[in-house]
C-alpha cells in the first residue's frame, strides 16, 4: 500500500513538471490548407503587425526633435518658418530616398547596405562585391516608388499632427482650415496604412529591420 502512495506521488510530481503548454499543444489541431480567403486574413494581419517598420520613423524621428526647436514653441517669425520650411523638405526627401535603400548579409554575417537602381544593387561599403545576377534581384520596382510616395503622405500627415508646424504656417487659421487640418491627416494616415498592407515590399533598407539574407 505505501509503495502505491509513492507512485501516484511521484507520477503526481512527475505531471507537475511537464510545461503547461506542452499539454495545451497537443489538443490544438491546426489544418495545413488554408481557403484563399484565410491566406489573404493571415497575411492582412501579419502586415499590419509589420506596418510600423514600412514607416519612415528616422526621420519623424528627428522631425519632432528639432520641430519645436526651429519653429520656437509655434512663434515663428521670418527665419524660423523659413528653417521650419527647410526641415520639412529635408525629412520629406529622407523619407523618400530611405525607400530606395536595400541592405543583404555576407557569408561572414555582416550587413552591407546598397541603394536599388535600375540595373540592380549598388553597394554603399566598396569592400563588397556581389555578382550580378545577386545584385539584379534588389533593382527597382513599380512598388519602391509607390512607397517612397506613401512615406511622403505619411510624413506631410505626421506634420500636420504637430501643432508648432500649424501655428508656425497658420497662426490664425478659419474655420474651413481648422476642419481641413483636422481631418486631412487621419484621411492620408487610413488610406497609406492600407495601401501599405495591400502592397507590401520585402525592402530591407538603412533604418529598417535588417534581412535575413
Amino acid at each position: 500500500m505505501e509503495i502505491k502512495v509513492d507512485h501516484e506521488e511521484s507520477s503526481h510530481a512527475d505531471q507537475q513538471r511537464w510545461p503547461l503548454l506542452a499539454n495545451k499543444n497537443k489538443e490544438i489541431l491546426c489544418s495545413e490548407q488554408q481557403t484563399p480567403i484565410q491566406k489573404a486574413i493571415n497575411q492582412t494581419f501579419k502586415s499590419t503587425a509589420h506596418l510600423a517598420n514600412l514607416l519612415p520613423t528616422g526621420s519623424v524621428l528627428a522631425f519632432q526633435l528639432l520641430s519645436p526647436v526651429f519653429t520656437n514653441q509655434g512663434q515663428c517669425d521670418v527665419v524660423s518658418r523659413t528653417m521650419t520650411a527647410g526641415l520639412l523638405v529635408l525629412c520629406g526627401v529622407s523619407c523618400f530616398l530611405m525607400c530606395f535603400t536595400d541592405s543583404f548579409r555576407a557569408q561572414n554575417g555582416k550587413v552591407f547596405y546598397g541603394v536599388a537602381t535600375f540595373r540592380g544593387l549598388w553597394v554603399i561599403d566598396g569592400s563588397c562585391c556581389i555578382l550580378p545576377e545577386v545584385a539584379a534581384r534588389y533593382r527597382l520596382r513599380f512598388i519602391d516608388f509607390l512607397h517612397a510616395f506613401m512615406s511622403i503622405l505619411v510624413f506631410g500627415a505626421v506634420a500636420l499632427f504637430d501643432q508648432n508646424v500649424v501655428k508656425c504656417f497658420y497662426p490664425t487659421p478659419s474655420d474651413e482650415t481648422k476642419e481641413l487640418l483636422t481631418n486631412l491627416p487621419v484621411g492620408i494616415g487610413v488610406i497609406c496604412s492600407m495601401l501599405f498592407v495591400v502592397f507590401p515590399t520585402d525592402r530591407h533598407g538603412i533604418g529598417f529591420p535588417l534581412s535575413a539574407e
